[in-house]
């Protein structure tokens, strides 16, 4: 792979198609914490944490190889180091370690305050200005999240909690770095590259937490940790960086409103827990503040 003085720019996608990208990597991404309660079943926090991002990393060189990508431009490497320290290193443990102290479907909707945080550090890192009528969308649609996550959780916050909401901030760096990123790199090699360039952590990491930590992988705990590794860490931001570079950060996060709701729902299915006449009401109000950003004019 050969260093190039200019970034090759991605084929520019509809935004009909960016949408529909970004919505299958909201889709990919409410399957993570199911999946990390079930790696949790045979593996330990460290462990699981670090082998999903080694295991990403592990797939993301080998695309790169095969593709012969050339090396960024010296002028990206901030911004994937953005992505790297956010959604890589940070959500990954931070998120881990809060799913042994919370359930899935708490953690689902503390999260839920995702896409209105992205939309604030993209504004603020790029000076788009959304209009008046997005803002006041977003704003009801993290209010609908953060009430089902009171009733939910019947009023009582704890560390759990203090880890989801500074995994929410590095994830928001993330998504909005690496947005802003896919409009002038490829989506899959912007979350490519940040893989690779976290791996000299990620990879010993994820050797010293299996010596360390005990592992009794069932078949539960195994397949956990294949889509935390190959969907959550590596495919779907492949869909959702690509969404995001074409609709725009601020648009393409409120998408991101739907994701607590999925979670519930495979929280349901796949985890076992019990739903709640407030995740219905969360839902209609979540579904109808999605409906208005996306036909709010940046």
């Amino acid at each position: 792979m050969r260093v190039h003085d200019s970034a090759t720019a991605p084929r520019r996608v509809a935004a009909p198609d960016g949408t529909l990208l970004a919505a299958l990597g909201v889709l990919a991404f409410s399957f993570t914490f199911p999946a990390t309660a079930w790696g949790l079943e045979g593996f330990g926090p460290w462990s699981v944490a670090a082998v999903r991002c080694g295991l990403a990393a592990t797939i993301a060189a080998g695309c790169l190889a095969a593709g012969r990508v050339p090396v960024p431009a010296r002028a990206h490497w901030p911004g994937i180091a953005a992505v790297a320290g956010g959604v890589v290193i940070a959500f990954p443990f931070l998120s881990t370690l809060a799913l042994q102290a919370s359930s899935t479907s708490h953690s689902a909707v503390i999260i839920g305050l995702l896409p209105l945080t992205t939309a604030v550090v993209s504004a603020l890192r790029t000076g788009v200005r959304p209009s008046p009528v997005f803002w006041a969308a977003a704003a009801c649609g993290a209010a609908a999240v953060v009430a089902f996550a009171v009733v939910n959780s019947g009023g009582a916050l704890g560390v759990a909690d203090l880890y989801l909401a500074a995994a929410l901030v590095a994830a928001a760096v993330g998504y909005a770095e690496g947005g802003r990123l896919a409009a002038s790199l490829p989506g899959w090699q912007v979350i490519a590259w940040a893989l690779v360039a976290a791996a000299p952590i990620s990879v010993p990491l994820s050797v010293l937490a299996l010596a360390v930590e005990p592992v009794d992988a069932g078949p539960r705990a195994l397949a956990g940790m294949a889509v935390l590794g190959v969907v959550s860490q590596f495919g779907a931001f492949v869909a959702w960086y690509r969404g995001m570079g074409a609709i725009g950060v601020a648009r393409a996060s409120q998408l991101q409103l739907a994701q607590p709701l999925l979670t519930l729902l495979w929280a349901v299915l796949l985890v076992g827990e019990e739903p709640t006449w407030a995740a219905l009401l969360a839902a209609v109000a979540v579904l109808i503040c999605i409906a208005v950003t996306q036909r709010a004019r940046a």
